[in-house]
């Protein structure tokens, strides 16, 4: 009964997009909000204590089994196709935003190794790095607490604490790159915060250039020698980011997705959205959309 609690608590959590999700303790089941397409705006960690977990995360099939530990990066739709009977999992899905006026340029740091990384999901053995699981059980504890301002710190800052964390990992799994100096990373930082406001209505380069007092080229070269991308294909990642959000987790047309998102019409926005991703938002919907 404990364990359906539990596995009920984590399928409200996700239902209701809570900062934090975790099954607070191992599960024998996959919350069945999962078995549909589902977009994860979580960092999130799925550790397999037993059994195996075939699952699609942006389309590509991946299988966790049984001491394996799975990294799924920001932004990913994941969907669960099938779990083995003899499955023991643990699970914790946060966001960053509330604890980014602690994280400071480290936020940004993660947000380099996403760029740069082109796999939505990571799978290591568990032994590599036993501290997650670890990391999971600490944090359940504190927030499974009974609710006080230190208890809520501490949550905080073990949260903080397992970023660092898997800065540590990704800097590990993705090919060493020269030391970014911390001028260039502020430039970054200002710059994917200016995306996250204005994306949906300015696409030019010179709209952000001149909102950082700094010239279109030189801008461009920089993002370009810490990302690996340029401006605009920072500015097109967001808004197919936010297109495949929409996509499958709303019920609006593609013609209201084309409005949001200031395309000057549905046909526009699939043309865009095809070049993008090699699928129509119509048949990327279907496909996302079917029982596997």
């Amino acid at each position: 009964m404990q364990e359906e609690k539990r596995l009920a608590q984590l399928h409200a959590a996700l239902s209701q997009r809570l900062d934090t999700c975790s099954s607070e303790g191992t599960l024998h089941k996959m919350p069945s909000l999962l078995t549909h397409p589902y977009f994860m705006d979580y960092v999130t960690i799925i550790v397999c204590h037993k059994g195996s977990i075939r699952l699609l995360a942006n389309g590509s099939p991946y299988t966790v089994s049984d001491g394996e530990t799975a990294f799924v990066s920001e932004n990913v739709l994941l969907q669960i196709l099938a779990t083995s009977d003899n499955l023991e999992y643990s699970l914790l899905c946060y966001r960053i935003a509330p604890i980014r006026h602690i994280l400071g340029n480290t936020v940004v740091m993660m947000r380099i190794y996403d760029m740069q990384n082109t796999l939505p999901l990571h799978i290591v053995p568990t032994e590599t790095d036993t501290i997650f699981p670890l990391y999971i059980s600490l944090i359940q504890s504190a927030q499974s607490a009974t609710l006080s301002a230190y208890r809520e710190n501490e949550r905080q800052l073990l949260l903080v604490s397992l970023t660092y964390r898997l800065c540590d990992f990704f800097s590990s799994h993705i090919p060493e790159r020269p030391e970014i100096p911390t001028r260039m990373i502020e430039i970054f930082g200002k710059l994917v915060s200016l995306i996250g406001q204005h994306f949906q209505k300015e696409r030019k380069v010179t709209f952000y250039a001149d909102k950082l007092c700094l010239s279109p080229k030189y801008l461009t070269a920089l993002v370009k020698s810490v990302s690996g991308y340029t401006v605009q294909q920072l500015i097109f990642k967001a808004i197919v980011r936010r297109s495949i959000f929409l996509i499958n987790s709303t019920s609006k047309t593609i013609q209201e997705i084309a409005d949001e998102l200031s395309f000057p019409n549905a046909s526009a926005f699939g043309t865009f959205f095809k070049k993008q991703t090699g699928h129509s938002p119509k048949h990327y919907r279907r496909k996302t959309s079917c029982t596997f």
